[in-house]
């Protein structure tokens, strides 16, 4: 390789590294406020969850419309990913999760959520109920409001589905993000065990929290329980949906401080071998041409 490549090489690659430095920075500020937010929002729905835990053994629920299991129909999979690339394998991961579903011979329409899901649809041709793009970093409940709608009005109507799940990044730790599925209607109790188990923060007020035994609790509602779970559980459903933007968008935004990261830490790396590189070349090409005047002086004598 010429000296000239080699050069452009380098100015090259620590151009790119300065690039994938200003990301690195930029998603590390994002990170921090995705992450407190998921943080600040586990309590929360850790709250909702518990009170939910225990009216979900109330006999009443059992024969609510979003509550009845269903033995045939479709899955519907509401798919959370990120509009945007360079996040590592946080995307992959959860499509790789759709994957196995298909795999596994269920038949599934999906509610794609962010760029990344509504192409890998187009791709595979998924058929898709609703597609949402364009979601900020700061959700809010109202922002979920319109999915959770969708989501209920395709499990009610006409009994097409036998059950409605969620796909997405749950939030461990800055380094690691786990892909999860979870079941939101029809509303299982266990389910609901399961979720509260999972959003448990590791320490803080609710730390020590344990999930409410299995227990049938009959309780007196008021005005009736029908009213009170038609209010109650798509309220849920969107708690449950909000918990899952929050938890992806940590997961996004931290995967993506630490791709970019380790892409510096490379184009540093490969600068490095270039300018090594370059310094033996040139140093080649002068003992080559010292040698060739040193030759010449020796057949002019």
């Amino acid at each position: 390789m010429a000296l000239k490549q080699i050069k452009n090489k380098i100015i090259s690659t620590k151009k790119t590294g300065k690039v994938t430095k200003a990301m690195e920075s930029v998603s590390a500020v994002k990170m921090r406020k995705s992450q407190q937010r998921a943080f600040v929002a586990r309590p929360y729905v850790h709250a909702a969850m518990k009170i939910l835990s225990r009216v979900a053994q109330s006999e009443a629920l059992s024969t609510h419309a979003l509550a009845v299991k269903r033995e045939t129909g479709k899955t519907l999979l509401v798919v959370v990913t990120s509009d945007k690339g360079l996040a590592g394998s946080v995307n992959s991961a959860v499509l790789k999760k759709v994957d196995q579903v298909r795999a596994s011979g269920v038949t599934f329409d999906m509610v794609a959520i962010g760029r990344k899901a509504v192409e890998f649809a187009g791709r595979e041709n998924i058929s898709t109920v609703k597609e949402y793009t364009n979601i900020g970093d700061d959700v809010t409940l109202a922002d979920v409001y319109d999915i959770s709608a969708a989501a209920i009005a395709a499990f009610l109507k006409d009994s097409t589905y036998a059950k409605v799940e969620v796909i997405y990044q749950n939030f461990l730790s800055t380094f690691e993000q786990e892909a999860t599925m979870r079941q939101v209607l029809p509303l299982d109790p266990a389910e609901v065990h399961y979720i509260l188990r999972g959003i448990k923060p590791k320490t803080g007020k609710f730390s020590d929290d344990v999930v409410a035994p299995d227990t049938e609790i009959d309780h007196t509602i008021e005005p009736s329980a029908e009213a009170v779970f038609d209010t109650l559980i798509p309220q849920l459903v969107q708690i449950i949906l909000f918990h899952a933007f929050l938890e992806s968008k940590a997961s996004e935004h931290s995967a993506r401080m630490v791709a970019m990261k380790n892409a510096t830490d490379k184009s540093k790396e490969v600068a490095k071998f270039l300018t090594l590189k370059y310094n033996k070349a040139r140093q080649a090409a002068i003992t080559a041409e010292v040698a060739e005047i040193t030759g010449g002086m020796e057949a002019m004598k």
